[in-house]
């Protein structure tokens, strides 16, 4: 049984650099309030700083992964601006994971709804358990769910994300892996097993080139073709400067394993 002493998010970090943050609150289905909001920023803004993490992993505690922001907590104080205020520091810890120079990835074992389906999409990568489900559900309350919709606009397809956000319908864990939202889908009890071999990739290449390759795919997403293709190639030069890229090449060239 939970207590009000227990901490909202769980942190634990492997030898490795994969640092595991598990949202703790089941009892509430894991809702973005703004104390887990808070800490979750909090947690985000320790990353950015911390060379030593490699993967993130965004895990969830209960039988909901995240059922959006909490709706009580919302309720209680109708003024526009704790509203602005509250998306808007829902945007910030959003686009504080886009900012991290290392990869993210949303292990998702239960209901993804409203802003936890944001969360999804935010994520650079997701593995769900097939019971999994989806859903941008707050038309169903009278509220378009807008600020989920630029993470899932970004992921999906433009006509099966409208789909979503005006009927506030739930797809599967496998139709969220066809339309693009997550990568992988395992049966729950494979799915650390699943996130496992996600991670172990990713952990085998340099940091460096993780952490520019992260920066410069988001960013040309935002630009025209040749601006795109600009930032591409500065970004591939200066990585190819790296030691990192100098030993990848060189041991490609020996046709032996580098030595990082």
């Amino acid at each position: 049984m939970l207590t009000l002493d227990d901490p909202l998010l769980l942190r634990r970090l492997d030898d490795r650099g994969v640092l595991t943050l598990t949202l703790n609150r089941p009892q509430a289905f894991n809702a973005l309030s703004e104390a887990m909001l808070a800490a979750l920023q909090a947690e985000l803004d320790a990353i950015a700083r911390d060379e030593q993490v490699r993967v993130v992993v965004l895990a969830a505690e209960g039988r909901a992964f995240c059922a959006g922001h909490d709706l009580k907590e919302m309720r209680a104080e109708p003024s526009l601006p704790y509203y602005q205020q509250l998306f808007a520091r829902c945007a910030k810890v959003m686009l504080s994971i886009q900012a991290l120079p290392v990869p993210v990835i949303a292990r998702v074992q239960g209901i993804a709804t409203a802003a936890g389906c944001q969360l999804v999409a935010q994520c650079d990568l997701a593995v769900a358990a097939d019971s999994a489900r989806f859903a941008v559900s707050g038309v169903n309350l009278g509220l378009f769910c807008a600020t989920p919709s630029v993470a899932l606009g970004r992921n999906v397809g433009r006509k099966q994300a409208f789909e979503m956000l005006v009927t506030g319908d739930f797809i599967s864990a496998d139709e969220a892996r066809e339309q693009g939202l997550v990568n992988r889908v395992a049966p729950i009890e494979a799915l650390d097993a699943e996130v496992e071999r996600l991670v172990a990739r990713i952990v085998a290449k340099p940091r460096v080139a993780l952490a520019m390759g992260k920066d410069q795919f988001y960013r040309q997403l935002e630009m025209g073709l040749a601006a795109a293709y600009q930032l591409a190639g500065q970004s591939m030069a200066c990585n190819m400067m790296d030691e990192a890229a100098l030993e990848g090449v060189q041991a490609f060239i020996d046709k032996r394993p580098p030595r990082w």
